[in-house]
């Protein structure tokens, strides 16, 4: 996928997960969390004021920490897609 086409997908993608009204489960919450702060390069320590949030983030973080932000956007998309059965956006 070419770089444009990517980051227009993934920021579908985000848009779909921002405007999601349902409840999530916390597990897809922090990988979905890891990945947009990895394909945002936003390297920023959690900011919740419940430190156990942050630890789980930040967990959720080192578990995803060697991937390149393209990568991290490809799995936002590829997540967001099988979790909510949809083909494209």
């Amino acid at each position: 996928m070419k770089k444009d086409d990517l980051k227009t997908e993934f920021q579908k993608a985000v848009s779909f997960i921002s405007n999601y009204t349902d409840p999530l489960a916390p597990d897809l919450l922090l990988k979905l969390y890891a990945y947009y702060k990895i394909a945002n390069q936003n390297f920023d320590n959690p900011g919740s004021k419940t430190p156990l949030i942050n630890a789980f983030k930040a967990n959720a973080l080192i578990q995803a920490r060697n991937l390149q932000p393209e990568e991290a956007m490809e799995k936002y998309i590829i997540l967001v897609k099988k979790e909510f059965g949809i083909n494209s956006f």
